[in-house]
């Protein structure tokens, strides 16, 4: 299979790197690649992760949109099987008409299934309902030496977890079982609570988290002093169809068509600037005051896909995203001090999301544990890498860790420290890819790596 030459990057195209690019159309083609290539790959789905994840410069990416056909569905348990690049925004326009949903999402839909497992993606139900991989009964795994192997919690065990939150480096997925949930309406009823400060946000988590099934809160991450952590928090129940307003009863489980923005070029790069984010801050604070509201599942999950290609809006330097989680012993004083060395650095960040996470995730590289978990962008300029490494430290602090599919900038010894089951995906990855097939940039920018399979690739770039 001949491949393309593109130069690609992660979301935030924060870099962008050359790589050689297959698309197979089938199980068999992929297999041949994976058997027949000389350079090291790794999987990719719609490119949403942040980083270099899905990254491999100089080398190969197995590019896995074209394998996403459904395969099975029992519509009398919501199970599905369905190949790995078939995408959330699909699965909801098919199946969402039927009565079913997604058990738990990201803020995109324009995601693979694929990627949602390798990245153990989490939304904003975590705190009840876990992680995506929660939901994967099973799934096929096309691994190094070519064999397409059954993954579950009863069949290959130990590889069905390290591949949840494995960032891809156990194989290439290439279909998955879930389980969805049914669902009355494609409506979510929403409460709104605006927060003085970050003890206020914190006490309506508390108090609202076991009610509803939903929360996050956007947190204004320049406000300081009485204000710091001062937010809106949306608290949100799945709508039943008795609930919805009169004129959307008629049709409960149809989204509305909402026509889609986008940002056509690069801001040029003075558009996001303390006083510009500042400005946004007041006024979204101000424009969402304390109230209830029925709103579509898009409006309340994807708020962003809305607007197409809406990361020019840093401009051509890109974006860097930063996702810490606190367990909930250390949450409170590790938030004010990261709040405080953002408003200190005055590199406010323009989006912000605090959210409560629950149980911990079965992948050794799964990042949520119970806790509380803020992200936050920022304009990549000079400035933000030495940002990164001070946050970094307030992270370790604290006890907390990073989210993969999010980083980009930080270093193979920070993430040793915050991953100490790392070792269980390496010494797992030394007996399944001894030869280090599946790598990607940020394997080896954070030695996730087994170091012998990470010599072996570097010598395969060299030569």
């Amino acid at each position: 299979m001949k491949p393309q030459s593109r130069t690609l990057s992660g979301w935030g195209c924060s870099s962008r790197e050359d790589c050689s690019v297959y698309r197979p159309e089938s199980w068999s083609t992929a297999r041949k690649l994976v058997t027949s290539s000389d350079s090291s790959l790794i999987a990719r789905g719609l490119g949403r992760s942040y980083g270099d994840s899905a990254t491999n410069s100089g080398q190969g990416v197995v590019e896995c949109t074209r394998l996403n056909r459904c395969l099975m569905f029992d519509d009398t348990t919501g199970v599905l099987e369905c190949e790995a690049g078939t995408s959330l925004a699909e699965l909801i326009e098919v199946f969402l008409p039927r009565g079913w949903s997604l058990p738990t999402t990201p803020g995109t839909k324009l995601v693979t299934v694929g990627g949602a497992i390798a990245s153990d993606v989490h939304g904003k139900n975590h705190h009840h309902g876990g992680s995506f991989g929660s939901y994967v009964r099973s799934f096929k795994l096309l691994v190094a030496d070519g064999r397409v192997l059954s993954c579950s919690a009863f069949e290959n065990r130990e590889l069905f977890i390290a591949t949840l939150g494995g960032m891809g480096l156990t194989g290439i997925v290439l279909s998955a079982e879930i389980q969805l949930k049914q669902v009355e309406s494609a409506y979510v009823d929403v409460l709104y609570r605006r927060t003085r400060d970050l003890d206020h946000t914190l006490e309506v988590f508390g108090r609202e988290d076991d009610n509803f099934e939903h929360s996050v809160a956007w947190i204004d991450c320049l406000a300081q002093g009485s204000k710091l952590g001062r937010s809106v928090v949306m608290l949100g129940r799945d709508c039943a169809q008795a609930a919805l307003p009169s004129a959307l009863r008629g049709k409960p489980l149809q989204l509305p068509n909402k026509p889609l923005k986008g940002v056509p070029f690069n801001f040029p790069s003075f558009a996001l600037n303390p006083l510009s984010v500042r400005a946004f801050n007041e006024c979204y604070y101000w424009a969402h005051g304390d109230g209830q509201q029925v709103v579509d599942l898009n409006t309340f999950f994807y708020p962003l896909d809305s607007v197409q290609n809406w990361n020019r809006i840093y401009g051509k330097r890109g974006f860097a995203q930063y996702q810490a989680l606190f367990p909930p012993e250390t949450s409170r004083q590790g938030l004010i001090e990261l709040l405080e060395k953002i408003t200190q650095s005055k590199l406010g960040s323009f989006l912000a999301v605090l959210k409560s996470s629950g149980p911990a995730g079965l992948g050794p590289m799964s990042f949520l544990h119970p806790g509380h978990t803020l992200a936050l962008d920022f304009p990549l300029s000079p400035r933000v890498p030495g940002l990164f490494r001070q946050l970094d430290e307030i992270v370790l602090r604290h006890r907390g860790r990073l989210y993969l599919a999010k980083d980009s900038q930080t270093s193979a010894e920070v993430i040793r420290q915050m991953y100490p089951r790392l070792p269980e995906l390496q010494s797992l990855k030394a007996t399944i890819d001894p030869a280090g097939r599946f790598a990607s940039t940020q394997a080896r920018r954070l030695g996730l790596l087994p170091s012998v399979a990470a010599g072996e690739t570097r010598e395969r770039k060299a030569a």
